[in-house]
C-alpha cells in the first residue's frame, strides 16, 4: 500500500490548489518593495510608497472578513476566480495610472481595490482545501503549505528587484498577471453550499484557543522578521547579517514542517497537547532572543520559533476547519488571517516603541497566554485519523 506521503505527492487536485494559492500570495509578498520602488522611480519620494503598503494593509483586514462571508454566499470556487480577476484589473489600472503621471492620491485610491479583495483570497482558497484533501492527507497537506509560504516571502521581493532593473512600473503589471494566472487554477469542481434558513454561527469560543496560537505566531515572529537590522547591530554586525538572521528562520520554519509532515501527524498526543509543547518552544525561542546572548543564543532563539511555527500553523489549521461550518468556512478563515496579521501587526509596532530586549518578551507573554487558554479545559478536539502505510 502506498504512505500518506506517496498519495499526497500524486494529489494533482492538491497540487493544482498549491499553484493557485502560492500564485494568489505572491502579489501581497511583492507589494512593499514594488510599492517603493514604484514611487521613488515616479513621485521621487519612497516614503509614498510606504503610505500605499500601509493603505494595502488596512484594506486588507478591513475587507478580509467580509471577502470571506460573500464567498461563502455565492461560492469559494466561483468566487474567487472574481476577486482574482478583479484584483488583476485594479493592479493593471494602478501600472497605468503610475506611468501617466497620476497624482499621489490617485494612487492612493487605487490600492484600495486589490487589497480589498486580497485579503479575502486566503480564506477562500482554505476553505477550497477543506474539499480537495480529507482525512490523514489533510495535515501533511497543510505542512507542506506552510513551508510553501516561506518559499513565497523569500520569492516575491526578489522577484522585484529582478523586474525592477528592466522597469520600475513592470512589478505592478507583474502583480496583476501573477493574480490573473491564480484565477486559471482555481478549482471548479466546488458547488456553493446551499444555506438554508439562519446561516449557522461561527463557533468563536471554541475557536478561541486556536485563534491565540495564530495570534501568537504573528506575534513572535514579526519581533524577529521586522528587526532582523536591529538584531545584528545589536551584536555589532553589519547590516548583510540581517539576511543570515532570516535565513535561518525560514529554513527553521520549512524543516519543521518538513519533520512535521513526514512524523507529526502519526502522533498519538492530543492537538490540545501538542500546541501547548509547540508554544512552550516558542515562549524559549522568545525569552533567547530577548536576551543578549551573542550570536549562538541569538541563533538557537530564531531555530526554535522557526522550527515550531509550522507544526503550529498545521494543528492550529486543522483544529478550525473541523469547528467551522462548511457555509462558513471561507469567512471563518478569513477571521484567522485576521487574527495572525493583527498580531503581526503588534509585533511590528512593539519593535518600533519598545527597547530590543522587550519586544520578543510581549511575544512570549501571547504565547503564555495561549497555553493558559490551551489549558483551561477540554476546548473542542478534530480527531485525524492515523495514517496509513
Amino acid at each position: 500500500m502506498t504512505t500518506t506521503t506517496d498519495s499526497l505527492l500524486r494529489h494533482r487536485a492538491y497540487w493544482r490548489w498549491s499553484m493557485g494559492v502560492q500564485l494568489a500570495r505572491l502579489p501581497a509578498t511583492m507589494a512593499p518593495l514594488a510599492f517603493t520602488v514604484l514611487t521613488t522611480a515616479t513621485t521621487g519620494s519612497y516614503r509614498l510608497g510606504g503610505v500605499m503598503m500601509a493603505v494595502f494593509v488596512v484594506a486588507e483586514l478591513a475587507g478580509s472578513v467580509p471577502a470571506g462571508r460573500l464567498l461563502d454566499r455565492i461560492g469559494p470556487s466561483r468566487g474567487l476566480v472574481a476577486f482574482l480577476l478583479c484584483a488583476a484589473l485594479g493592479l493593471g489600472a494602478l501600472a497605468f495610472a503610475a506611468s501617466t503621471g497620476a497624482s499621489p492620491a490617485v494612487l492612493l485610491v487605487l490600492v484600495v481595490l486589490p487589497g480589498t479583495i486580497a485579503g479575502g483570497l486566503s480564506g477562500g482558497f482554505r476553505s477550497l482545501l477543506a474539499g480537495t484533501v480529507s482525512g490523514p492527507l489533510l495535515p501533511r497537506a497543510v505542512s507542506i503549505d506552510a513551508m510553501l509560504i516561506d518559499a513565497v516571502i523569500i520569492g516575491g521581493p526578489l522577484l522585484v528587484a529582478l523586474l525592477t532593473t528592466i522597469d520600475a512600473v513592470l512589478p505592478i503589471v507583474a502583480m496583476a498577471v501573477v493574480f490573473a494566472l491564480a484565477a486559471l487554477l482555481v478549482p471548479r469542481r466546488e458547488a456553493p453550499v446551499p444555506v438554508v434558513g439562519e446561516r449557522p454561527p461561527l463557533p468563536i469560543r471554541a475557536a478561541v484557543p486556536w485563534l491565540a496560537c495564530q495570534f501568537t505566531i504573528g506575534h513572535l515572529l514579526s519581533t524577529v522578521e521586522v528587526a532582523p537590522y536591529a538584531l545584528a547591530q545589536r551584536l555589532g554586525a553589519a547590516e548583510g547579517a540581517a539576511a543570515l538572521i532570516i535565513t535561518v528562520l525560514s529554513g527553521a520554519s520549512i524543516v519543521g514542517g518538513a519533520l512535521y509532515a513526514w512524523r507529526g501527524i502519526r502522533l498519538t498526543v492530543a492537538p490540545r497537547v501538542q500546541a501547548i509543547t509547540l508554544l512552550t518552544g516558542f515562549i524559549a525561542g522568545g525569552c533567547t532572543v530577548a536576551l543578549d546572548l551573542g550570536w549562538p543564543g541569538l541563533l538557537t532563539g530564531v531555530v526554535l520559533i522557526g522550527f515550531c511555527t509550522g507544526p503550529l500553523v498545521t494543528v492550529a489549521s486543522v483544529q478550525m476547519q473541523g469547528l467551522l461550518p462548511e457555509g462558513r468556512r471561507s469567512e471563518g478563515f478569513s477571521l484567522t488571517f485576521v487574527v495572525q496579521a493583527s498580531g503581526f501587526g503588534i509585533g511590528s509596532l512593539t519593535v518600533g516603541v519598545l527597547p530590543l530586549w522587550l519586544a520578543p518578551v510581549f511575544g512570549v507573554a501571547s504565547a503564555v497566554l495561549a497555553c493558559a487558554i490551551l489549558g483551561r479545559g477540554p476546548a473542542r478536539v478534530v480527531g485525524t485519523p492515523p495514517a496509513t502505510s
